[in-house]
């Protein structure tokens, strides 16, 4: 099971910490700023290079990797990133939060859950295997984080929930998430199928076509009956 610790190096550049104006000429510079704590330690207002970010970020163990990060004339630690904003028109990296990590202290991650196999409530029965629960909450120290929970669902049929109390997993990782929580489970196929276009405009059609009827015979009765008694006369 792969892990997500990486021996790779993040360097970092100790910077003042300021107000908007000094984060936007670290961005301007090409870097983008971060803050560093934890470990019962004081926060330190960091630059990082943003490439380096997102290379981790898009790693296969993603915001849960471990890295080395390396501080320009101050310390070397281990460390993960915690949370991080994008701009939102051009998708830059606008800010990063870092923690430092104690390998030998347990901590809460989320980890993805990827379904494997072929469900028999699809293959055999035709049904939809729909997942409820894409990640789940775990403890464990920081050498055993899984890339990700792996859950077999070939014995899925209509009727059987698989849950989190069934996801497998070693004595060295500890489930947080409710054991009772729906991860994913067969449903069936609707019936009901969308009416094309072509039978929406003749539905609508079809009760004026009476109503024009009904109402030409009305009219054409109304009119034929002066007519009636104006030859009589």
């Amino acid at each position: 099971m792969a892990t997500a610790t990486q021996s790779n190096v993040l360097q970092a550049n100790p910077r003042t910490p300021g107000n908007k104006n000094d984060a936007r000429r670290v961005r301007r510079d090409g870097k983008v700023p971060a803050v560093l704590y934890g470990a019962g330690k004081d926060a330190i207002s960091v630059a990082l290079d943003p490439r380096h970010v997102s290379r981790i970020l898009h790693s296969q163990t993603g915001h849960n990797t471990i890295f080395d990060l390396s501080l320009d004339g101050g310390e070397q630690t281990k460390a993960m990133i915690v949370d991080w904003q994008y701009e939102p028109i051009k998708g830059a990296l606008m800010h990063i939060d870092l923690k430092r990590i104690a390998m030998d202290k347990k901590l809460t991650v989320n980890v993805p859950i990827v379904l494997k196999g072929d469900a028999i409530g699809v293959k055999q029965e035709g049904g939809i295997l729909e997942q409820i629960l894409r990640e789940v909450e775990i403890e464990c120290l920081p050498a055993d984080i899984p890339t990700a929970i792996e859950a077999d669902v070939t014995h899925l049929t209509f009727g059987i929930v698989l849950r989190v109390s069934d996801l497998a997993h070693g004595d060295k990782l500890t489930f947080l998430t409710d054991a009772n929580q729906p991860v994913a489970h067969v449903i069936t196929i609707k019936e009901e199928v969308a009416a094309t276009p072509e039978a929406v405009a003749a539905e609508g059609a079809a009760p004026a076509e009476p109503e024009v009827i009904k109402k030409g015979k009305q009219e054409t009765e109304e009119e034929a009956a002066p007519a009636e008694k104006k030859e009589k006369k």
